[in-house]
């Protein structure tokens, strides 16, 4: 596969991925994402497709059928879990406190770090279409954005949960 080659399948990859895209109840961006990974992978293990253009129609159809499929599956909770109600006043008042840490630790992180963890911590439960249309990016790259996102939280919060612990 060369430059050129990518070069000339980007139109029809963006038209069939557009076209498949409302169908599948997932974004054209997305699709297109999924798919170029896909040639990347077929690429990567040394069998580029024959006909090119074929393989990329069937690719962004057997991707938006697992968009289907997936979205299928995915139900939003219809209400909060029951909190525990045997919880006294000195758990309120630390889990209080480690929320605030939290919020606190979540502001501090670089990037759009900040914005994408809020939002997922949001109590109105944005779905992550909802979350990538407000932060502008692709809903596909939400969950590597966000195990990124959780990575850096995890060694900021590191000392200070570190120090909390009973030691000796």
């Amino acid at each position: 596969m060369t430059h050129e080659m990518l070069t000339t399948l980007r139109p029809l990859l963006a038209a069939e991925a557009l076209a498949e895209a409302h169908g599948s109840g997932s974004e054209a961006g997305d699709l297109e994402q999924e798919v170029w990974l896909r040639l990347l992978e077929r690429l990567a293990a040394g069998a580029p497709p024959h006909d090119p253009p074929a393989w990329l129609r069937k690719a962004v159809r057997a991707e938006a059928r697992r968009s289907r499929r997936r979205i299928r599956r995915e139900r939003p909770y219809g209400t909060e879990p029951v909190a525990d109600p045997g919880r006294g006043p000195e758990q309120l008042v630390l889990g209080a406190a480690g929320r605030r840490t939290l919020r606190d630790a979540v502001r501090r992180l670089p990037g759009r770090c900040p914005r994408l963890l809020e939002a997922l911590l949001s109590p109105q439960d944005p779905t992550y279409r909802e979350i990538a249309g407000e932060l502008g990016i692709s809903q596909g790259s939400l969950g590597p954005e966000r195990a990124k996102c959780l990575g850096c939280l995890r060694r900021l919060l590191a000392p200070e949960v570190a120090a909390r612990g009973v030691r000796g």
